[in-house]
């Protein structure tokens, strides 16, 4: 038999094998056939839109399907629960998710990772379940931000000294807190500024701003204003702005997008901590295939923070992480 007719036949055989699986409703494997879910705290924020970005790169670097999933709202617990419990049914390799509630989502993420891995970005929650866990260390971003405060505060009044204000986006959240940690920490080495109002929101930037105005108006001494994520970043921002006191109060807050980084360069908010969340959607499922398939990977991952602010947002390294490829 000639080399061309055995070809030949091969080919034959490989094709009729193809027909038959397609034929019983089946595919030849393939890489793209191992899937990750990616589970965020709220689809239409700017911040987990990069998150996703990042892990659907990933997918596509690495021959693997990412499904993106999460709810529209923070706060929305009984959602991301019920997404979780979905996914899990849906038997991917793995589940990467950042948390809405710490406690809330402890039990459902125990229950999740008996059947698959699960790894852990951005925000924890009351679980030693995680593969791992890949997020900012929000204790040192608050404390970045303190500081960062404290700067601005000098800046803008020659002095630090006066009435301090902090503004959460939800109660219970892991990274949240942890970030309002640090900076009730920090803030404390400056004797002459005090934390007069400690105010949670409900996860809106209508609310931010509402509850920011009050403390504009109420507060003659308010020299200062920390907004923990870009959610209250927008709605702070736009109370500053609205009541045009950029000039005596100074305001720091979490993360970026258009609108927020157009407040940093008219001066209305003075710095940024910015994390990186392209990276924690980007190695969050790196990390989640690469325990699916058995390997070793590290429980705790730093993916960074930095402060902004007008004079160093231009630098690459920053331009970078402002401006992230959303693809």
């Amino acid at each position: 038999m000639t080399a061309r007719l055995m070809g030949r036949r091969a080919l034959l055989q490989i094709s009729a094998i193809a027909l038959t699986m397609a034929m019983a409703g089946m595919a030849p494997a393939r890489a793209a056939d191992t899937t990750i879910a990616v589970i965020v705290k709220d689809t239409t924020s700017f911040f987990f839109q990069i998150v996703l970005a990042g892990a659907r790169q990933a997918g596509k670097d690495l021959g693997v399907t990412v499904s993106e999933l999460g709810t529209s709202n923070e706060a929305d617990v009984a959602g991301q629960i019920s997404v979780l419990e979905n996914a899990v049914a849906a038997k991917p390799a793995a589940i990467v998710i950042a948390p809405v509630d710490f406690k809330a989502l402890g039990p459902p993420i125990d229950a999740a990772a008996k059947s698959v891995p699960v790894i852990g970005i951005d925000s924890s929650a009351e679980s030693k379940a995680f593969s791992s866990f890949l997020t900012t260390d929000n204790v040192q971003g608050g404390r970045i931000a303190a500081d960062g405060l404290a700067a601005a505060i000098k800046a803008k009044t020659g002095a630090m000294k006066g009435d301090v204000a902090i503004i959460t986006n939800v109660p219970n959240a892991g990274s949240l807190e942890a970030r309002k940690k640090g900076f009730l920490e920090e803030i404390a080495k400056y004797p002459d500024l005090h934390v007069t109002a400690d105010k949670y929101s409900d996860g809106q930037a209508t609310t931010g701003l509402n509850i920011a105005t009050d403390l504009i108006t109420a507060d003659p001494n308010l020299v200062g204003i920390f907004a923990s994520n870009l959610i209250q970043a927008q709605g702070v921002g736009q109370a500053v702005a609205e009541n045009k006191v950029a000039g005596k109060i100074a305001l720091v807050t979490f993360d970026s997008d258009d609108k927020t980084l157009g407040f940093l360069s008219d001066g209305t908010i003075a710095a940024l901590v910015v994390q990186d969340p392209y990276r924690m959607g980007y190695e969050g499922v790196k990390t989640a295939l690469a325990v699916s398939k058995g390997e070793k990977v590290e429980a705790n991952v730093d993916t960074g923070a930095n402060l902004v602010t007008k004079d160093n947002m231009s630098d690459p390294k920053i331009d970078k992480l402002i401006h992230p490829k959303v693809n």
